[in-house]
């Protein structure tokens, strides 16, 4: 241990003349101590709700979209998915169509988006399946008083909307003719109510109605589907290997990834993180300029001693050394004590929920933490770098103290 290092520690904790220099330090260590427990809780619950937001949006979508430029089909979808699937990333693809239309049930009419799904892949590459919270996925034909219908499955907010609430509920979707012009009469086709999805995800939730892919092609006047849905061995790699395939495919082939269909949303959200690191962060500043002020007050208070070791042979060098190392203590403490806050409450939050939320609100149970090294190492680097700066005056001040003029009137 260097004697710069022993004596920076001796003055952190010893009795001085004046205890309000004492008093200031505490209150630096105190404010480095709830800033750092802040930014670390309040990011790591944007973490959280951001993890959760993702989730849902990937179980109601698929990873990746395989389509043809402009409005063109794709005519011929199981070669396509037999190349897409020789990617070693690629772990299911579906075909899919989708297409906006009005659906309307006895008493009232919504805007719908209505996606053609196959039943027998479509659990391949999102979590429709797991999301029936009533009825089930079923597009079978059945006797539905004295007609035959197939089935369609609505988000619960737009079957709530539409009040089709009820299994067996009879709905209409209307389509109009690409080509005829003004004078054209609309498709319409009844469906019975087969099922209710709920993804947790209210944008989608209240506008998605989903059919199949012979009754979509039926109704729209279609040839092939829209798109090949693709679900990844990893999310994260989709701009990558959306890239490939477009290479594998060649023209007229593209792909979408699914940051591409929800770029704003979480462009929004990262702003939104930025903009709470750099706000906190005025907290931990705060607590820096206390550094400031109590090394100043440290500085005139010790000068007798400061003289005594630069007439002892102390460097002007090893005096910077020694307020600055207590300042960086002072921040190394409070850096310290707030990661050992703020994990304590994430821990004890994710064991034991300590903030419960109304699931049939929010459709979880607690508030989603999730603590990312990326933050743990920003925080802590740039909490010890505020105090390494608010040091440097300070200190700089003491080395330059006259030995004769700092005890001449000791």
């Amino acid at each position: 241990m260097s004697f710069e290092y022993f004596i920076a520690k001796r003055y952190l904790g010893a009795k001085r003349k004046t205890g309000f220099i004492s008093i200031i330090t505490y209150v630096s260590i105190a404010g480095i101590t709830i800033g750092v427990t802040v930014l670390i809780l309040v990011l790591s619950v944007m973490n959280g709700f951001e993890s959760e937001v993702r989730s849902r949006l990937i179980g109601a979508d698929a990873h990746l979209k395989i389509r043809k430029y402009f409005t063109e089909t794709i005519a011929q979808p199981d070669s396509i998915i037999k190349i897409i699937k020789e990617n070693k990333h690629v772990v299911g693809a579906s075909p899919a169509i989708s297409e906006q239309s009005m659906i309307k049930s006895q008493s009232t009419q919504r805007p719908t988006i209505v996606k053609a799904i196959d039943i027998n892949t479509a659990d391949d590459v999102t979590e429709i399946s797991n999301k029936i919270v009533s009825g089930e996925l079923d597009f079978s034909e059945k006797i539905i008083g004295d007609r035959k219908l197939t089935g369609i499955v609505l988000g619960r907010h737009l079957a709530d909307a539409i009040l089709a609430l009820n299994i067996g509920d009879v709905v209409s979707l209307w389509s109009m003719p690409k080509e005829g012009g003004i004078f054209a009469q609309p498709i319409i086709k009844q469906f019975y109510v087969a099922g209710l999805v709920e993804f947790g995800y209210y944008e989608y939730d209240k506008i998605l109605s989903y059919i199949s892919i012979k009754d979509a092609q039926e109704l729209y006047g279609m040839q092939g589907v829209s798109w090949i849905d693709i679900k990844l061995d990893n999310y994260e790699q989709a701009n990558a290997v959306g890239k490939e395939l477009s290479v594998a495919l060649g023209y007229p082939y593209t792909s979408e990834t699914w940051f591409d269909r929800n770029k704003s949303l979480f462009s929004w959200m990262e702003i939104e993180k930025i903009l709470s690191f750099l706000l906190l962060s005025m907290i931990i500043m705060v607590a820096a300029f206390n550094i400031v002020s109590s090394l100043v007050m440290v500085v005139m208070d010790k000068t007798r001693e400061i003289g005594i070791l630069k007439s002892m042979g102390a460097t002007a060098k090893s005096i910077r050394r020694i307020f600055m190392f207590e300042g960086m203590l002072v921040g190394v403490i409070g850096t310290v004590l707030g990661n050992v806050i703020a994990y304590s409450i994430i821990f004890l939050q994710v064991k034991f929920n300590l903030i419960p939320l109304p699931p049939d609100v929010y459709l979880i149970n607690s508030f989603p933490v999730e603590l990312e090294w990326i933050d743990f190492i920003a925080i802590t680097t740039m909490a010890l770098s505020l105090s390494f700066f608010s040091s440097v005056y300070p200190a700089n001040k003491a080395s330059k103290l006259i030995p004769v003029e700092a005890i001449r009137y000791e």
